[in-house]
């Protein structure tokens, strides 16, 4: 296989992944020359969190479980440990904890009015949004949804 075949099969196989980042990445961009207190600005801090809430959703669902959740997919075979079946089992939704800590701790040690407090405020939003629908398709269905088959 040629160099140019394995970098097209990448950049393919994670062109979803890849987009999305660029995404963040050109609105953290934006956002740092942008005014918070107009629409643009404000926007653009918005925009942050939600899409950082979409690429989190699109890479971590990619690799992380939360067992019996549709929005997830589940697990093959079985750890060697209990303790490792249910790390594993379960890390989607102790992803999102540990980090939606980490958001909540930063939100906490910063003014909520500041340019960026604004951002991880949206941020903590968005996690508590993801980490909710985690925990809700874990039994809860909607029909005619194709995640609820």
């Amino acid at each position: 296989m040629t160099q140019s075949r394995a970098s097209k099969s990448f950049f393919h196989k994670h062109s979803l992944s890849l987009a999305t980042l660029g995404v963040v990445l050109t609105l953290i961009l934006l956002y740092l020359r942008a005014d918070p207190s107009t629409h643009i600005g404000s926007f653009f801090g918005n925009a942050i969190a939600d899409w950082t809430g979409v690429l989190v959703t699109v890479v971590m669902t990619k690799h992380l479980y939360e067992k019996g959740s549709r929005e997830s997919k589940q697990p093959k075979g079985v750890a060697p440990s209990k303790t490792v079946e249910f790390l594993r089992e379960h890390s989607l939704t102790l992803f999102l904890l540990v980090t939606g800590i980490g958001w909540v701790v930063a939100f906490g040690a910063m003014d909520p009015n500041s340019k960026w407090g604004q951002v991880v405020g949206n941020i903590v939003s968005e996690w508590t949004q993801i980490f909710g629908l985690v925990i809700l398709t874990k039994k809860l269905i909607e029909t005619h949804s194709k995640e609820s088959r």
